[in-house]
């Protein structure tokens, strides 16, 4: 009787020992596991930028100043993932930029204007502002009225934008009784929406005008053809320097005083945004776009850093 007790006790301590979870056993699908932090080995090595084409050979710049520093995350970091660094730039305008954050089809977003008020009603939402751009009012060199006037009034660039200027000479009887070519960025993209609300505002542009589908392609057209007449991107023209001619607005020209201290009216703000909390990788990438080699090349590229 007192082997057959025993006996019982002992199964009873196996049963009891084979019900205990083992350290190292994974909860089971009703429990709730304890919470879990990011890391490293969850990022894939890459970030997205979209948006704004002003700001696109921007970011490409860093990532390669970047890279050649940092081939891998983990050379930044040895926390990082052991990953190569890759960072994919997509152009297609500001208003692209806030709907791929949006859509999160990209890690940032780029914008070179304001942000709209239903914008900064975005949950989440944090924005840096890296620098300033302006839009220079810019001719072809070989153009007669470079000889002629190096300044337009706010109400002179209207008129031509508009077209009640339709050949040069309706602006001087001196000049020649050619075409005024009028080239801008798309009418729904930011750039517009600048100089639109600068110059224009409820007036609009001729309607026969030229829409180019990046600043670079805006710069070339007018680089092209000696009757056009656009705004240039202040960084994109300082890039093409010579081939065009900027003109001073309102007695005021382009440059980086002006354009920090507001007197130069055409200006707009080149801004990265994302939404939520970064990935330690991410965020170091950021802190370098902003960091002092970020502003150098910023500046480089011809745009205005600011802090």
């Amino acid at each position: 009787m007192k082997r057959f007790i025993l006996t019982l006790l002992l199964v009873s301590l196996v049963l009891v020992g084979c019900n205990k979870p083992a350290d190292n056993q994974a909860p089971a699908d009703n429990q709730t596991p304890a919470a879990e932090s990011t890391s490293s080995s969850d990022f894939n090595g890459e970030l997205s930028f979209a948006g704004s084409s002003t700001l696109g050979p921007v970011v490409s710049a860093v990532t390669e100043d970047f890279k050649a520093a940092y081939p891998k995350w983990s050379d930044l970091d040895p926390a990082f993932a052991d990953k190569e660094v890759v960072v994919n730039v997509a152009t297609g305008g500001s208003g692209a930029g806030i709907k791929a954050i949006q859509e999160k089809t990209a890690d940032f977003g780029m914008l070179a204007r304001e942000l709209k008020d239903s914008e900064k009603e975005i949950q989440d939402l944090v924005v840096d502002k890296i620098g300033i751009d302006a839009l220079t009012i810019s001719v072809n060199p070989e153009n007669p009225i470079c000889d002629m006037i190096d300044d337009l009034s706010s109400e002179e660039i209207k008129k031509i934008f508009s077209g009640e200027y339709k050949l040069w000479s309706d602006f001087d009887p001196s000049l020649p009784a050619e075409e005024i070519v009028v080239v801008v960025r798309d009418l729904g993209g930011g750039a517009h929406e600048v100089f639109q609300k600068a110059i224009m505002g409820e007036t609009p542009v001729k309607e026969d005008v030229i829409q180019a589908p990046s600043m670079g392609a805006l710069v070339q057209k007018v680089i092209e053809n000696k009757n056009a007449i656009g705004y240039a991107s202040y960084g994109v023209s300082k890039q093409n320097e010579g081939q065009l001619f900027p003109i001073k607005v309102n007695g005021v020209p382009a440059t980086e005083e002006t354009i920090l201290d507001g007197s130069y009216i055409i200006s707009r703000p080149l801004i990265i945004v994302h939404t939520g909390e970064l990935s330690p990788e991410a965020q170091s990438f950021m802190d370098y776009v902003k960091s002092d080699k970020g502003e150098t090349i910023l500046h480089d590229l011809g745009f205005v850093p600011v802090k």
